[in-house]
């Protein structure tokens, strides 16, 4: 495949000069198309501002800060709260260009004109001044953001939108950058869309079928730049967002002068062939212009009180807890998601957005929640994303907690906070918590109806990029924060995590031993329940960030994986992958088949007894039967789910299957796993019913003829 193959496209136009401006001939431009756009004659500018009262455009020469022409816009080239030109003869590769609005500067009413300041569009789609991470070329208090013309030569051949069923997703959450930074990862081109794509072998291997990409927007890890015991911090993650429309250009192998995003397009182009969906976490509640102390270098120069939630004397509500808050039910700033959503799934080709701080996305413009919002509505009804998966993050940092109340329009998907927080406390012996930990692996219906929510609601997940890796879950009681700089008091205080007798690394074989059963215990719970599923990238190889539970700043060996732990815990990746096989198997773990011809219930419930559903406080044995059709409806499917979260033996009677069945031990976490050995060799089960389950352990069993071969998953993985 050629990826460059296809010709430039260049609006062909028969456009004739009217004015002359600064040497240029213009004309009026291109109003319904926003931003820059280039024809065989020249390029179209066009911003909106419902606040401004005269426009000017900025022409750079590349990376150079003096403009070398300023055109402002005629009077008659305004037409409503729109000002667009088209100036003849440029050569989109010698330049670069912003803009300048003047208008009243009446902070207290929010409004911010200053006809001094250098805006970026918010439509561009290259962002020029930060090529390089963590350096800016054109240098202290005088930098400014400017944006360049990108000509659109990637060629897509044949390649379709996947389309996986939601509740088929498993999920996998990374950084671009830290996922290949280290050089343990043995890539050429680390820290980069490149060296994620040559890692696609290993992810196709692994068996999941979604990246979660960590914010690629143009953002400025420059914004939290500091020095904390001689270490350089950076705003690492990206929730910071310069541009909507910008990949981040940091994150590229190769300059991309003009094409930039090409890089990115083959990274996604390659995910997509290889069967995994592209799913982008995107960050509309705020930006990076922060508060009244922030830059002003975009929205707020345009239409500050537009784009922003205001107090009443004009300073910035803080919902999203980083200075400032998108008003993004106002008519204008709809419009602008609603275009940003459409650009990466026509231009991307992205399969869906997982939407930080979701529920900031509800509030109007005075930030009261609403039980419709017009934004959520209009995107869950958009044509063009009609098949993309919606997943919000359903709460912000005001306190808005609507996780199972977020409005969906039967389209949203949530991040089930509530399945990461009672699984935890299940798995770790916390008491009176069986019940929940049932609610949630069954798919958490008292959350997500599934008549009206569907099966894909619910996104599970015990670990994210925020909050402990899945080995320090296990590995400490208490976030150690101590080199963000904060005293420690940045961080989530109740991670329900548990170091299993020793904080930190430890050379105790006991230690480590029950730590992998944790792990190995948290992933069969995972795969087994009902929803999407979602995992942290390197938590299948026990990466550890040291106990720092909110590596935001840190761009080093804390956030990078350590690709050589893959080899020291070769067990628990190869566990990991098994399980995946395992949940891809069985459909009646993913979602409601035909019912079995037993008339035996989809799922039922049998803690310690068969069919004994009741639990109290001191409950730590759970038993769940999924019973359905195949993935073809050809035949029938048991798999029983137990899990002793006591720390002593218990023994569990398993409930009778049709004539013709038996149960198979095809799990037990208790024992360290090797692919193709048979468990149930090392499980002390009885008569085909009678199962002692070890302590802290996860047993799965599989229904099975006994007198026919029925293919293993390790066979289906081979």
């Amino acid at each position: 495949m050629n990826f460059l193959s296809r010709k430039p496209e260049k609006r062909s136009t028969g456009l004739q000069p009217l004015d002359e401006i600064c040497g240029y001939s213009v004309r009026p431009g291109f109003y319904n198309h926003d931003g820059a756009m280039a024809s065989d004659k020249g390029v179209s500018f066009t911003i909106h501002s419902f606040g401004a009262t005269a426009c000017s455009l900025l022409l750079f020469r590349p990376r150079e800060k003096e403009p070398f022409a300023t055109l402002k816009y005629p009077e008659a080239y305004h037409v409503g709260n729109t000002y667009s030109m088209f100036v003849f003869g440029l050569d989109i590769e010698e330049f670069e260009y912003a803009f300048q609005l003047e208008g009243p500067y009446q902070p207290e009413k929010g409004l911010l004109f200053n006809k001094n300041n250098i805006l970026l569009d918010p439509y561009a789609r290259a962002v020029t001044g930060q090529r390089q991470w963590g350096e800016r070329p054109e240098g202290g208090a005088d930098f400014c953001y400017h944006a360049r013309v990108v000509e659109n030569t990637f060629d897509w051949g044949a390649i379709k939108q996947l389309e996986h069923d939601a509740s088929d997703l498993i999920i996998y959450e990374l950084h671009v950058r830290g996922f290949t930074k280290d050089s343990s990862s043995g890539v050429t081109a680390g820290g980069t869309y490149e060296g994620l794509r040559q890692k696609i072998p290993y992810l196709k291997d692994l068996g999941i079928n979604a990246v979660e990409l960590m914010p690629i927007f143009e953002f400025d890890e420059m914004e939290s730049y500091r020095i904390v015991d001689g270490q350089q911090l950076y705003n690492y993650w990206g929730y910071n967002t310069v541009c909507f429309f910008a990949p981040n250009t940091s994150y590229t192998s190769v300059m991309e002068h003009n094409h930039e995003g090409e890089e990115l397009k083959r990274l996604i182009y390659e995910l997509k062939k290889n069967g995994i969906e592209v799913i982008l976490d995107v960050v509309f509640n705020h930006t990076a212009e922060g508060n009244e102390n922030g830059p002003c270098f975009s929205f707020k120069g345009i239409d500050n009180n537009i784009y922003y939630i205001l107090t009443p004397d004009g300073y910035y509500y803080n919902f999203s807890g980083c200075g400032n808050v998108m008003n993004c039910n106002q008519p204008s700033v709809r419009r602008f998601i609603i275009e940003c959503l459409r650009y990466w799934v026509t231009e991307y080709r992205v399969d869906g957005f997982r939407f930080d701080l979701a529920s900031i996305l509800t509030r109007d413009e005075r930030g009261v929640p609403m039980d419709n919002p017009p934004l959520l509505n209009l995107i869950a009804g958009d044509a063009i994303l009609g098949k993309v998966k919606l997943i919000a993050e359903a709460w912000d940092a005001d306190g808005l907690y609507q996780v199972g109340k977020f409005p969906s329009f039967r389209r949203w998907a949530e991040w089930n906070g509530k399945y990461r927080d009672d699984i935890r406390r299940f798995l770790k012996g916390d008491e009176g918590m069986a019940d929940a930990a049932i609610t949630r692996i069954t798919g958490s219906r008292d959350l997500y109806d599934p008549v009206h929510r569907g099966e894909g609601a619910s996104v599970n997940f015990l670990t994210c990029h925020d909050g402990f890796t899945l080995y320090d879950l296990y590995a400490y009681n208490v976030k150690h924060n101590e080199k963000n700089g904060w005293n420690n008091t940045d961080g989530d205080n109740n991670g329900n995590s548990w170091n299993c007798g020793v904080e930190g690394e430890t050379d105790n074989p006991q230690v480590e031993g029950l730590r992998r059963r944790m792990v190995k215990n948290a992933v069969a719970t995972l795969m087994c329940s009902r929803g999407m599923t979602m995992f942290y990238a390197g938590d299948e190889f026990c990466n550890t960030q040291f106990g720092n539970n909110n590596a935001y700043c840190q761009d080093n060996i804390i956030s990078w994986l350590d690709w050589t732990r893959l080899e020291k815990y070769r067990e628990i990746h190869d566990f990991f992958r098994y399980m995946i096989a395992f949940r891809k198997k069985y459909k009646i773990l993913r979602k409601t088949t035909q019912q079995v011809s037993s008339g035996m219930p989809e799922i039922s419930i049998h803690n310690g007894m068969p069919w004994k559903a009741d639990t109290n406080y001191s409950t730590h044995l759970i038993g769940i039967m999924y019973a359905g059709r195949d993935a073809d409806n050809t035949r029938d499917e048991y798999v029983f789910y137990a899990m002793n979260a006591y720390w002593e033996p218990l023994k569990m009677v398993l409930p009778d299957l049709p004539k013709g069945l038996r149960w198979k031990v095809c799990v037990n976490t208790f024992v360290e796993y090797e692919d193709g050995k048979d468990m149930e060799q090392y499980t002390d089960f009885k008569d085909g019913k009678y199962l002692t389950i070890s302590p802290r352990s996860v047993v799965i069993l599989e229904a099975q003829k006994p007198d026919e071969e029925i293919a293993s998953v390790y066979d289906m993985l081979l």
